[in-house]
Order: C-alpha cells, then sequence, then structure tokens
C-alpha cells in the first residue's frame, strides 16, 4: 500500500474543494443565463395565447 502523508490528504483537500466551488459556481451562472431564455419566450407565447397586443409607447 503507498501512502503520500498528511502533505498529500491535504492537496487532495483543497483540490477537491476547489472542484465543488467551480461546480457551484458554474451551476449558479447557467441558472443566472438560461433561466431568462427560457422565461422571456414563454411570456411571449402566454400573451400571445392569451389574445393580449403588445403595448408599445
Amino acid at each position: 500500500m503507498e501512502t503520500h502523508g498528511p502533505l498529500g490528504i491535504l492537496w487532495v483537500g483543497l483540490g477537491l474543494c476547489c472542484f465543488y466551488i467551480g461546480l457551484i459556481w458554474i451551476n449558479t451562472l447557467l441558472g443566472v443565463v438560461l433561466t431568462p431564455l427560457f422565461l422571456v419566450p414563454l411570456t411571449w407565447l402566454q400573451d400571445r395565447l392569451s389574445g393580449k397586443s403588445s403595448v408599445r409607447g
């Protein structure tokens, strides 16, 4: 069995911590960017189906 000691454990822990921080960050970013891409056309569709005309002025 091969061991890398306490420094290896700290190194792997730091790497996993950075990985999970990056994973949370990219999931948050995707949620912020992708949500309007689905919500805006959905509101357009709802307005069109309900018969409301767009108000511009």
